[in-house]
Parts: structure tokens; C-alpha cells; sequence
């Protein structure tokens, strides 16, 4: 850019020449007071829904199979929520390895056992600094307990192998008698909840997966108190014998008590392995099925909740079978939130196989409060579906019985009840009515089983309705 120049005359100071002077004229400069507005950063993106990858996290937190004696159901929800919320700070909610993640209760007792082991080591130096008090020739003091020491062949101090009580051996100040019965104190009161931490472990023994050696085919269920040992965890091939074994045991003895404890060992053995593919899920899919015919629902819901963070992981299996098992389970439970967030999460053409299309049509039904629908989809509900509708079937036929007996009057034939509320027969319908103290609704005429309907039968199946009693499923 060319510097700009002006014309001016001088009083005094002209050349010989007697030509103007041309003085440069400065460019235009910002005034220093104004500053350039600095550009701002983007917020950060937030995710207001949890992956599935941190539900399955706290599902696992929260089972049954992870349940630790002394730590709090309060404790362990102030740790998740701090752990979570502390990713969710830092934006790596979709890059921590949850499958990985110690659990909770798990930082609590390491929390706890080196707040305990911080506090033994305080009033050990408490305990020396008292005694060189009361020594004032610490030097020939120590000078002999490492004497002592040296003839050991494990290098323990004598106290250590001697059955004295040490209380019995040492005559103590009024201020170490004081310390020492705060330590014992400390014992009696954390000695239940805090692990054993010992100074070496087995050479078996591993924070990390195990690769497992035992070739036992049954196994019995025990819950882990410690690292697995690899000699008592079965391997992958041995495991997939151990299932046909059960398989065909469940065809023949129907014993639902050992099958259940054989395959939650299965489970256990794979997950210390860190084993995750085609067999995994194989295994919970067998054994939600099991589950679902005895009607376990509590463990049914153990193994739903593993399948749905293993057919994220795109390992096979059936996932829409099982997807359309979790809409009806979730009619079951009545837990609207997580039947929304399922249903969200459906593709179209999930929504359009028959197994999710026939659970969508079922939750509808029950939503518009067409009884007459709902039981025509229970009658032909896919797979062991019905298994799982068996579980509401009581709730909605007296909520149905409630509708008709308010509707119909004065009287309503029992076949009519039984074609409408998906009975097998009239001698079902009348033994669910009995069943719940309303036989006295029910007459004979001309040769045909009437329900009486009006106020007192509609009262009666109204109250049962919101209270059912507790009757085996069909």
C-alpha cells in the first residue's frame, strides 16, 4: 500500500528550490482502547440419554449377582451417580469401557480397605513415637528388634508367631493402652466389610480374565469372594459340552432348581474369562427361555438385560425375538419409561417383524383398554410370548370382568365370558370366577351357567382388580 502524502508551507526551513515539503501521512491506526472480541467456544454437545453400554453398567450394579454384605443400597447409589456424572463432565460417556468398569461396591471396599490400611499405618507411628518416649535409647531398642527379626526365616517380628496376646507381653502407657483399644475398635467395627489384603496373592489368583483349566462339566453356583482361581473356572470348550449336557438333562428331569444354578455357574465362568460372543449369548437365551416357562421372572430379567448389551455388540443370537419379549415384559412390570425408550429404539423394520408387531399390537390393546383384542393376541402370541403374558393375564381379566359386569345386565352367559377373556373352557372361566370369591355371581338357567352383572359384582371385580390376590398363573 502506498504511504499518503500532503502539501504543506513552512514559515521558515524552505530549500533553495523553494518546493513544498511533502510530509507522509501516517495510516489510520485502531485506537489501543477497543479490543478485538475474542471468538467463543462452542458448548460442549451433551447427551441428555444414557448409551446402552452405562444402562447395562447400572444394571449390573444393581443385581442381585453383585450384591456385597456392608455396603449400603444409599453408599452404592451416591458412587454410581458420582461415577457417571463425572463422565458425563468430561464427555467420555461414549468412550469409557463400562463393560470393563469396576463396579461401585467394588470402589468402595478399595476405597474403605486404604482409608483402613492409612489409619493402621497413623496409630502403628503413633505407637512408635509413644515408645520412644517412654525409651530414650531407641537406638539399642531397635537395634534388638531387628536382631530378633534376622533369626526368622520369614522375617516376621517374634509377636507375630507367638499365640501371647501382645497386650499380655508389653506393659503399656495409660496413652498406647488408649491407642490400642481404638485400633481394636476399629477391627470389631470395619472387620466385616473390608476385604482381606494380603501383602502376596496366589500366582492363580488375577485382577484380569482368567483363562480357565478345570475340566468338571457341572459346576455348583458360588459366589465370588475373591479372584477366581483358573483351576476351578471351565474353559470354552468344556463349557460348550457342560451346555448340551443340561440341555438334555432339562428335557428329561425338568429339575428347574439345578439347571438354574448350572447355568448361572456357565455365566459366571464366562464372564470372569471376559468371553463375549455367539456362545454367550447362546447361554442366556437358553436360560431366559427356562426362566420364562417356570416362570422366574427374576432371573429372566438377569438374562434380558445381558442380552440386550450383547446384541449391541452384534454377536448373533435373536435379538427380535427376545426384543418383543422385553415389550411384554415390560406390560408385565408396567415401567412406562423403559417400555417409551424401547420402542424408541426400534427400527422400522424391527417394528414391522411379527414377534415386535405382534408386542406393539398387544401394548395397544391394553392402552385403548380392548380387552377383546388383548386376548385375541394372548391366544396367538409368538414363541413364549405366552409365557410372559401369563404374567398379567390375572390383572387384566379381572379388570375385564370389572368392564363387563358394568356393562351387561342383568346377566351375562359363562361362555360368552369364556370366548372373550381367552379361557380354554367354561369349566376355567367358572373356576377363575370361584377362585376369586365371586361364585356367588354365578347361576344356572335353563340349562346355561349365567355371571349376575350390576353394582355388587362390578365392586367386587373393581376391588380386585387394583388388589389381585395371589394366585398360581394358569
Amino acid at each position: 500500500m502506498q504511504a499518503a502524502y500532503t502539501t504543506v508551507s513552512t514559515r521558515r526551513g524552505f530549500d533553495r528550490s523553494h518546493q513544498p515539503v511533502q510530509i507522509p501521512l501516517q495510516p489510520f491506526q485502531e485506537s489501543k482502547m477497543i479490543q478485538p472480541i475474542e471468538p467463543v467456544e462452542p458448548p460442549k454437545r451433551v447427551i441428555r440419554e444414557w448409551p446402552p453400554a452405562v444402562r447395562a453398567y447400572v444394571q449390573r450394579s444393581f443385581s442381585e449377582n453383585h450384591t456385597v454384605k456392608g455396603v449400603a443400597r444409599q453408599d452404592l447409589e451416591a458412587k454410581l451417580k458420582a461415577i457417571i456424572s463425572e463422565a458425563a463432565e468430561n464427555d467420555t460417556l461414549l468412550t469409557v469401557d463400562w463393560d470393563n468398569m469396576p463396579l461401585p461396591q467394588q470402589m468402595l471396599l478399595e476405597e474403605r480397605a486404604r482409608s483402613y490400611q492409612s489409619s493402621q499405618l497413623l496409630t502403628n507411628q503413633q505407637f512408635s513415637d509413644a515408645h520412644a518416649a517412654q525409651h530414650p535409647d531407641g537406638l539399642k531398642s531397635k537395634k534388638r528388634k531387628s536382631t530378633e527379626a534376622d533369626g526368622l526365616e520369614d522375617g516376621n517380628p517374634p509377636w507375630r508367631t507367638n499365640q501371647i496376646p501382645l497386650g499380655d507381653r508389653i506393659t503399656y502407657t495409660d496413652k498406647r493402652i488408649k491407642f490400642d483399644r481404638s485400633n481394636e475398635l476399629r477391627k470389631k467395627r470395619f472387620g466385616e466389610i473390608l476385604p482381606s489384603t494380603p501383602t502376596t496373592l496366589d500366582e492363580e489368583m488375577t485382577l484380569g480374565p482368567v483363562v480357565g483349566t478345570c475340566e468338571i462339566l457341572e459346576k455348583k453356583y458360588l459366589r465370588l469372594t475373591a479372584p477366581p482361581k483358573a483351576a476351578t473356572v471351565r474353559p470354552l470348550h468344556v463349557l460348550r459340552r457342560t451346555l448340551e449336557l443340561l440341555k438334555e438333562k432339562w428335557k428329561t428331569d425338568k429339575n428347574y432348581n439345578y439347571i438354574c444354578d448350572q447355568f448361572k455357574s456357565m455365566r459366571q465362568d464366562l464372564t470372569v474369562q471376559h468371553i463375549r460372543n455367539d456362545f454367550t449369548v447362546n447361554v442366556y437365551e437358553i436360560h431366559a427361555r427356562i426362566a420364562l416357562e417356570t416362570g422366574d421372572m427374576g432371573e429372566y430379567n438377569q438374562c434380558q438385560t445381558q442380552l440386550y448389551a450383547l446384541y449391541a455388540l452384534k454377536l448373533g443370537g435373536h435379538p427380535i425375538e427376545f426384543k418383543a419379549y422385553r415389550i411384554l415384559y415390560f406390560i408385565y412390570t408396567g415401567s412406562k419409561t423403559d417400555m417409551n425408550d424401547l420402542i424408541a429404539d426400534l427400527t422400522i423394520a424391527e417394528k414391522n417383524e411379527p414377534p415386535i408387531k405382534h408386542a406393539l399390537e398387544t401394548r395397544s390393546a391394553l392402552a385403548l383398554g380392548n380387552y377383546n383384542r388383548f386376548f385375541k393376541l394372548y391366544l396367538v402370541a409368538p414363541g413364549m410370548g405366552a409365557y410372559l403374558l401369563d404374567m398379567s393375564i390375572q390383572r387384566e381379566r379381572l379388570s375385564a370382568l370389572a368392564n363387563i359386569a358394568r356393562a351387561y345386565k342383568p346377566q351375562v352367559r359363562l361362555r360368552f365370558i369364556t370366548e372373550e377373556l381367552g379361557f380354554e373352557s367354561d369349566q376355567e372361566a367358572a373356576r377363575f370366577i370361584c377362585d376369586h370369591q365371586a361364585g356367588d355371581f354365578l347361576t344356572s338357567k335353563d340349562d346355561q351357567v349365567l355371571l349376575e352383572c350390576g353394582g355388587k359384582s362390578a365392586a367386587l371385580f373393581e376391588k380386585l382388580r387394583k388388589d389381585p390376590p395371589k394366585l398360581s398363573t394358569p
